[in-house]
């Protein structure tokens, strides 16, 4: 069991939380991910690690509320425990020798993004993050950001916050102003993330994409997160979550990715009652155990 540490809500349909789970903190790089299950019966989730403590021996998790596993892990709370908490899985950014780079968030993408940007600091890299959202009420990590990069460019659908436009609306007009990038690293929405890839693609510049595709066991078994690179199926759980974005197939991981949508609203309105029992008792009992 894996106690629950800390929990930030960041806006109202995301939040962040610290989980004491040492032996992942003691190995997890950023780029990497966890797979938890919030009780025995729960399915395998897939979250980015967003950073970790060796010392303290916790993991930060920063996730959205939009399914049934996400939901419930929303309403536990500090002093609460989750059952699983696999990591740290898949391969983790390369960030050695690279003079400066873009690293580019969309949305609750950008919590994937901001482990990566401190990374590429942390390495000596120069670091340009380029942060979208749809609106100002959605805005997250903007302080964590603007300490792991050394110019951070705000976007909204909008322009209710920052600058008025999308996130490849900036990184044109970086490119376009000379800048010269060794890699620009885009994660978000799978159209985001396409997009950004056609808008470097012209100028050569080395473009990485975090794949979020469907995802079981984490070990490359099942065969559920294969996407295809150039051609070639690969699992994103071994062979990534990180791939060159001018050779992924970006329509066929939309396609597999909207599959399960429907089944999975049926099943967030089926067993959600189930959860909100759990989450009475632990505040009646002072958290699971």
């Amino acid at each position: 069991m894996y106690k629950i540490t800390a929990k930030r809500e960041l806006n109202s349909a995301v939040t962040m939380m610290e989980v004491e789970a040492p032996f992942v903190a003691r190995k997890a790089k950023a780029g990497q991910f966890i797979i938890f299950r919030i009780d025995e019966k729960g399915e395998r989730i897939p979250l980015t690690i967003a950073d970790y403590d060796r010392e303290k021996g916790t993991v930060t998790i920063i996730f959205q509320k939009v399914g049934l596993s996400t939901i419930a892990l929303g309403k536990l709370n500090v002093g609460d425990y989750i059952q699983d908490f696999v990591g740290p899985l898949g391969k983790p950014t390369d960030v050695e020798g690279k003079h400066r780079v873009a690293v580019i968030g969309g949305g609750v993408g950008s919590a994937i993004a901001y482990p990566v940007a401190k990374a590429f600091h942390q390495a000596g890299a120069i670091v340009d993050g380029i942060m979208g959202f749809r609106n100002k009420s959605i805005v997250i990590l903007e302080e964590e950001f603007n300490a792991a990069c050394d110019h951070v460019y705000m976007m909204t659908d909008d322009g209710t916050y920052g600058e008025k436009g999308f996130v490849t609306t900036k990184l044109q007009e970086l490119l376009e102003s000379g800048i010269q990038y060794d890699e620009v690293i885009a994660i978000g929405p799978i159209p985001m993330m396409k997009f950004v890839a056609v808008t470097t693609k012209p100028y050569g510049i080395k473009t990485v994409v975090a794949l979020n595709p469907i995802m079981i066991d984490g070990t490359g078994m099942c065969g559920g997160c294969r996407v295809t690179v150039d051609g070639q199926t690969k699992f994103a759980c071994v062979d990534g979550p990180e791939f060159d974005g001018h050779l992924v197939d970006f329509d066929e991981l939309m396609s597999r990715n909207a599959v399960y949508q429907e089944k999975e609203h049926r099943s967030t309105a089926t067993h959600m009652c189930r959860f909100e029992q759990m989450a009475d008792q632990a505040m009646q009992t002072g958290g699971a155990n």
